[in-house]
């Protein structure tokens, strides 16, 4: 008789085995590959044995059927490649020529055609789609070894397995493939990077390339769970966590009492957390964590965790891992201290492409500028340093530029040791480079700085003087100054009609928006409680006490300005109270809100004025009469304009070497362009206008732009009577939307199909019903690019496999930067944290990515061009939700 032990082992004691059992002729073992778990156990063979193995992806195929939608995508990729004049799929023989086996390809092959078959799909993107089809079962690895690979590894499509011979399509069958293609890959598109991701999470740790390590990285930098930890020590779980599938409800993950020995992470499903007596207390979804303070306080599990949901996936971090993880991090960290307390606080990169072996993860403010110029100024240091680059786009978070200049100017003037004149010169002439870098940065807010224009000044003169080289880049600077206040002088006067419109449609700018600038009049209306109003012109960084204060006075209100109060009444009746201290109001207004102004006691007394639950005064246009694409064209320009001014920057990248290498060609200065610059209106939005008291304008009406495109769909249909009008106004829409995300425009393709997804729209069964199915399609489509699970990851990818220009879901980057905010400390211990700022950093050079260049797309032939541009920048909306209810009701009512 053929017999093994089964024992049981722990990886800490290899040693101490346990015989549980011994199995015989007949008996199976190893079944937990179906749960996608790790092995509890080891099997050691007691006598020669035979044994018969079956893969796990051949045991989960006969356990579990693939999904529908992925069967079909399997079967267009199959027929198309079939009927390919190159025959990808025939016979070949496997490396040695041990094996032949039949109807294959390589994955190199694969991934060429599949890249090929559709615009915008890279190599890396084709691969994980066909990784989405291995997982599922429907193609395998020849000799199921290997996950999918874009390199000359034989794979073949399942029904091909026992194939001896294939023949090509039947002609009907090419036809029905190439109408669903578009679907398939749709399809393959959502699936493919949770497919990749999961497949490098059940590699062991070491088998995990660099790559493997970035994806991984990326996923758990959206995990708040982990928005606490330092880049450091998300780089180094991304190299230990593991994956753990759960296919069936209600299995357990750990009981009560049991010892902590991991912590998890809900990728995806749910979990129940059940506490002996009490049942079920809490359900955790995906993001959420358990399981860390039983293993960071070492004490007994405190409740049971069992799985809510089926197919849910967890990621597992082990408690060993865990320690030497945190002891490593802290044996990476050098502290500089004075006084006996931290001011500046390093560690070591992991990068091997960092010209800087340390990095700073905390610092006073003052430090980190003496830092900046002792190391990363030098000129022998790279073009571009993201340090010095991080600290230019948030500084005003821990520094006001005046603290900052002054800062300069103490190093600028600061005498060396033993007072060495050529390393005075050295240094201050890196203070000169610094402040070139931050004007060519960040432009605006430092040249309203009155201190820092003086400062320019003297460099420049400093400069000629001495004869340096950065005479010429400073000039520049100078220059750039005196237009800067030229165009200061020029103020633009903004009106908010009471019909609601955004400001930025009120311009008589044809070629595009003109940049809202804070010293800026805008008038608008100020109500009481009677309805009665005032008209005010004030600037548009008024603060609320100044507006309240003069409406009151126009008003007549006989009260102290400490006894009155600035509020927005929404048309839902939802009421806003300002802060004293809140400027920039009229920008902030929702389509229909109105400003009210009231002593304290009479805020419930506020109503709406019956002509906030009416449409906005908007143009009237038979959208039956319009292209859809040339209608996108205008909406798409239109949309650049408002993006462009929140955040214009082009920054200087060229380093003190190319601007030595400039000075001796004719070209110099070099040319650098310098656009309207308002990049730290999302910082402001982000922390609080009211803590730097400046204006976000330009970010409210871009914000107010995407909530207007989203209840103009809502307004169009509910008030398109005729049920055939109201498919065609759905299918241009529809077509509409699409043509935004083919020039680019995401953020417009979001508010549209958000729209569509209203209730008040998505419940006209009858409309919806009559909707051709190219429209439908089309429709999901969209729907899935929008889909918000797993933190936009459908969006980001599309973003990803895009070129700029392009204009980005903005309501999500803002998300993005508030996580970042909330999740993270901005002082620690009395130092600013530094880690924070690079992540802010980072969504702000998406930006600027985003912009890397003026968005030029043809424009369609003109129909209606003057018309239908008038159109797009004045649309009619209500943004009423029960208004529009109740319009959709009268439309198609209630079925009993």
């Amino acid at each position: 008789m053929l017999t093994f032990n089964f024992e049981k082992t722990t990886i800490r004691k290899l040693r101490s085995l346990v015989t549980l059992c011994t199995l015989g002729v007949g008996s199976s073992f190893g079944e937990c590959v179906l749960d996608e778990l790790p092995r509890e156990t080891t099997v050691l063979t007691r006598t020669s044995c035979e044994l018969l193995r079956l893969c796990s992806h051949d045991l989960k195929a006969l356990a579990e059927a693939p999904s529908v939608e992925m069967t079909k995508a399997a079967w267009v990729l199959r027929a198309l490649l079939l009927n390919e004049p190159d025959h990808i799929l025939r016979e070949r023989k496997t490396a040695g020529g041990r094996l032949t086996v039949p109807c294959c390809a390589s994955g190199s092959e694969l991934v060429t055609w599949l890249a090929g078959l559709a615009p915008g799909i890279d190599r890396h993107q084709a691969t994980t789609m066909w990784q989405a089809l291995l997982e599922e079962g429907l193609i395998y690895h020849v000799t199921g070894e290997h996950p999918f690979k874009d390199k000359c590894v034989l794979y073949q499509f399942r029904q091909d397995r026992d194939a001896t011979v294939t023949g090509r399509p039947p002609p009907q069958d090419i036809a029905e493939a190439e109408e669903h293609l578009h679907e398939a890959i749709s399809e393959l598109s959502d699936r493919g990077p949770d497919a990749w991701l999961r497949m490098i999470l059940r590699k062991p740790s070491n088998d995990r390339t660099p790559e493997d390590l970035e994806t991984i990285y990326e996923e758990l930098m959206h995990m708040k769970p982990l928005s606490h930890l330092s880049n450091s020590m998300k780089r180094e779980l991304a190299s230990v966590i593991m994956f753990e599938a759960h296919p069936k409800s209600g299995t357990v993950v750990f009981e009560q009492g049991e010892e902590g020995r991991s912590w998890y992470l809900v990728l995806c499903g749910s979990v129940d957390v059940v506490i002996h007596g009490k049942g079920v207390v809490a359900t955790l979804h995906s993001g959420e964590d358990f399981g860390k303070l039983a293993l960071i306080n070492d004490v007994p599990r405190a409740a049971s965790i069992i799985v809510r949901e089926d197919n849910t996936h967890l990621l597992r971090v082990d408690k060993e891992d865990f320690n030497r993880i945190l002891r490593d991090v802290e044996a990476n960290i050098v502290r500089l201290k004075e006084h006996g307390k931290d001011v500046l606080i390093l560690e070591k990169s992991s990068s091997n492409n960092s010209a800087h072996k340390y990095v700073v993860m905390a610092c006073t403010a003052s430090r980190m500028v003496e830092h900046l110029l002792d190391s990363r100024l030098d000129g022998n240091t790279s073009n571009y340093d993201p340090a010095l680059d991080d600290f230019l786009l948030t500084h005003v978070v821990f520094i006001s530029p005046r603290a900052l200049v002054q800062e300069l100017r103490k190093h600028y003037s600061m005498d060396s040791p033993h007072h060495d004149r050529e390393l005075s010169e050295t240094y201050r002439r890196r203070v000169v480079f610094f402040m070139y870098r931050w004007v060519t940065t960040v432009r605006h807010p430092l040249l309203n700085e009155p201190s820092a224009v003086q400062f320019i000044e003297e460099l420049v003169a400093e400069c000629e003087r001495e004869g340096w080289e950065e005479s010429a880049l400073m000039n520049r600077i100078s220059a750039q100054v005196t237009r800067h206040q030229d165009a200061a002088a020029h103020t633009n006067k903004w009106k908010l009609p009471p019909g609601g419109q955004p400001i930025c449609l009120f311009t008589h700018n044809e070629t595009g928006c003109a940049l809202i600038k804070p010293h800026d009049d805008i008038i608008f209306r100020v109500y009481c409680a009677d309805h009665t109003y005032c008209t005010l012109r004030l600037p548009v960084a008024a603060t609320a006490e100044q507006i309240k204060v003069c409406a009151a006075d126009k008003l007549g209100i006989r009260a102290r300005a400490e006894d009155l109060i600035l509020v927005e009444v929404k048309s839902s009746g939802e009421r806003v109270v300002f802060k004293d201290c809140e400027v920039s109001i009229p920008t902030t207004l929702t389509l229909n809100g109105k400003i009210f102004v009231a002593p304290k006691e009479h805020l419930d007394a506020l109503t709406v004025i019956p002509e906030q639950e009416a449409p906005t005064e908007g143009l009237e246009l038979d959208l039956e009469d319009v292209s859809a694409r040339e209608m996108a064209y205008h909406m798409t320009m239109f949309d650049w304009d408002l993006f462009w001014n929140i955040h214009e920057v082009r920054i200087c990248l060229r380093g003190i070497n190319e601007a030595k290498v400039c000075l001796n060609n004719d070209d110099f200065p070099p040319k650098i362009h310098f656009f309207n610059c308002y990049q730290y209106e999302l910082l402001y939005h982000t922390f609080g206008r009211h803590r730097f008291g400046q204006s976000t304008a330009n970010l409210d009406v871009f914000l107010r732009r995407f909530n207007e495109l989203q209840y103009w769909v809502v307004t169009e249909i509910c008030m398109t009577s005729s049920l055939s009008k109201r498919v065609h106004v759905l299918r241009k829409i529809i077509k509409l939307a699409a043509y935004c995300r083919e020039f680019h425009n995401i953020n417009g393709m979001f508010a549209l199909v958000l729209g569509l997804s209203n209730v008040a729209v998505s419940r006209l069964s009858s409309t919806w019903d009559k909707l051709p199915g190219k429209s439908r399609k089309l429709y999901t489509q969209l729907e899935a690019t929008i889909d918000p699970s797993r933190n936009h990851r459908a969006y980001r990818g599309v973003v990803s496999s895009m070129s700029a220009p392009l204009i980005p879901f903005m309501p999500l980057l803002l998300k993005d930067m508030t996580f970042i905010h909330e999740g993270n400390k901005t002082m620690v211990d009395g130092l600013v944290n530094f880690e924070k700022m690079h992540m802010l950093a980072q969504t702000l050079r998406t930006l600027r990515y985003c912009r890397n260049r003026r968005l030029v797309i043809d424009p369609p032939s003109p129909k209606n061009e003057a018309e239908v541009r008038a159109y797009v920048r004045c649309l009619r909306t209500i943004d009423h939700q029960r208004t529009l209810n109740s319009l959709s009701n009268k439309l198609e009512p209630r079925r009993s």
